[in-house]
């Protein structure tokens, strides 16, 4: 089964199209009120660690190791990932991050995840 998954920025309005919105950063976007967010579910356990964020530091060269890393410690996220694979069962989710970055982001890279693992 694919799951229909979108990743968007959270500062763009929200759009009935979105499905289940999940912001999937472990901070809160700057200058973001909850109301425009408009969150179906704050997801920050699923983020990457601290120390995996500050060293990727969105460069693209260090976008294929980024992923790696990522990876290795969504393997011991069980919970947040068994939450996000309930709420895909039920149609679309969108993805949100609140980086500048629209190609080399943990939200473009946890959806890759997530399209492998399904």
């Amino acid at each position: 089964m694919a799951f229909d998954i979108v990743v968007k920025r959270v500062y763009e309005p929200a759009a009935a199209s979105d499905g289940q919105r999940v912001l999937v950063d472990r901070v809160w976007p700057r200058g973001l009120t909850k109301e425009k967010a408009a969150l179906s579910l704050w997801l920050k356990e699923i983020a990457p660690s601290d120390a995996l964020r500050k060293w990727f530091d969105h460069q693209p060269e260090r976008w294929e190791e980024f992923q790696k890393r990522y990876q290795g410690e969504l393997a011991g996220k069980q919970e947040p990932l068994r939450e996000l694979a309930s709420l895909l069962e039920h149609g679309r989710v969108t993805l949100l991050y609140g980086a500048h970055e629209e190609r080399y982001n943990n939200a473009v890279a946890l959806a890759g995840y997530l399209r492998e693992q399904a």
